[in-house]
């Protein structure tokens, strides 16, 4: 297969960025789309010319690195990760366009790879539960409904890839944000930190600099483990909750809670 690619190139952060056409032949219609620009920038270096910078890791859609922008949409055409979208997804002899993921909060390393550390400086603010030594309660004295568990565990398989931020018109990180708070917030784990927890992440939410949510859902749409929206109303539930047991600023330590 045949493609004429549209790539976005960029030196560094603050250097002006620009589409840049190349052409790449003889691609395997089985070879994951990492796989093929692999085969563009051998063919770049060997050619003496600056190779394609864009992020990857496992490769198996599990890390989340992999983070393009395909034809304007965050991952390519299938509600998948980058390196589970395959060349035969594409017409042979098609131009595709590659960008990185844009938002305010996720500036440009070089080319098509950025900095999405912001995600991480959320779930630092308030993504942890309290951890005491001494010996530990048996598990199955601390009984969970098959609803809660599920609720949860739909929850925690978000792998931080930041597809929904690419994707919403406003550059919000609220499914990001409320998948994560809904994980801790529902196991009896997280229950000492519940009242703070949402109030701290969503404060970091806002100061890394991301938009608000107006339901467009395209978040959603494109999350490649069909995270559904129930995580943002969540969040909203749980983020008021966060302010009316907020402590006032004179009140002693044991009203904390």
């Amino acid at each position: 297969m045949n493609f004429r690619l549209e790539i976005w190139r960029q030196d560094h952060r603050d250097a002006p960025g620009r589409f840049e056409t190349t052409h790449v032949e003889d691609i395997d219609p089985e070879a994951s789309f990492l796989e093929m620009l692999d085969a563009l920038n051998e063919r770049l270096i060997s050619g003496g010319e600056r190779s394609v910078a864009f992020d990857s890791d496992c490769r198996e859609g599990i890390c989340g690195m992999c983070s393009l922008v395909i034809n304007g949409m965050p991952h390519g055409p299938n509600q998948v990760t980058t390196c589970q979208t395959y060349m035969r997804d594409f017409a042979d002899g098609s131009t595709i366009w590659i960008e990185p993921f844009r938002n305010t909060a996720f500036p440009v390393v070089r080319d098509l790879a950025v900095d999405r550390s912001a995600l991480d400086r959320i779930i630092q603010a308030g993504g942890y539960v309290s951890v005491t030594t001494g010996p530990q309660p048996d598990p199955n004295a601390q009984p969970i409904s098959p609803e809660t568990q599920r609720q949860a565990m739909d929850a925690a398989i978000c792998i931080g890839c930041g597809a929904c931020v690419a994707a919403c018109p406003n550059g919000a990180a609220m499914l990001f944000t409320g998948a994560k708070v809904t994980h801790l917030n529902l196991l009896p784990q997280g229950q000492p930190e519940r009242g703070e927890r949402a109030r701290k992440m969503v404060a970091a939410m806002d100061a890394e600099g991301f938009g608000g949510c107006t339901n467009y859902g395209e978040c959603s749409r494109v999350c490649p483990q069909g995270i559904g929206l129930d995580v943002i109303g969540m969040l909203n539930r749980e983020y008021r909750r966060g302010v009316r047991k907020r402590p006032a600023p004179d009140a002693p330590p044991m009203l904390a809670q």
